[in-house]
């Protein structure tokens, strides 16, 4: 049974930090590159970053870039965002989903707000 469990969303004001994680169960972790995805309020969800399983390159959307930070830990079956100089259109709620599997966890919500 295929398990994506998205945690450290919050409520952080414009400027801050915050790191996310997934973690991920019933399928072999490290062959899989890994998307992180967002929802803002009254959009559609939207990709936000890939990191590759075979050498963890990474890409990100351009409105991310140079802001956030996606890594994994294969040891650990995780998946993390770092997501530095918060804003308020960052606010949405973040899901993580391997690639070639249509499965979608829970999401945790990240609130940007002052």
């Amino acid at each position: 049974q295929v398990q994506l469990v998205e945690s450290g969303g919050g409520t952080v004001q414009p400027g801050e930090s915050r790191k996310l994680s997934c973690w991920a169960s019933g399928f072999s972790f490290g062959p899989h590159g890994m998307y992180w995805y967002r929802r803002a309020p009254g959009k559609e969800r939207e990709w936000v970053a890939t990191v590759r399983s075979m050498d963890s390159s990474v890409v990100y959307h351009a409105s991310v870039k140079g802001r956030f930070i996606i890594s994994r830990d294969n040891a650990k079956n995780t998946v993390y965002l770092q997501m530095d100089n918060l804003r308020a259109d960052d606010t949405a709620v973040y899901y993580c989903k391997a690639r070639d599997l249509d499965f979608w966890g829970q999401g945790t919500q990240v609130t940007v707000s002052s």
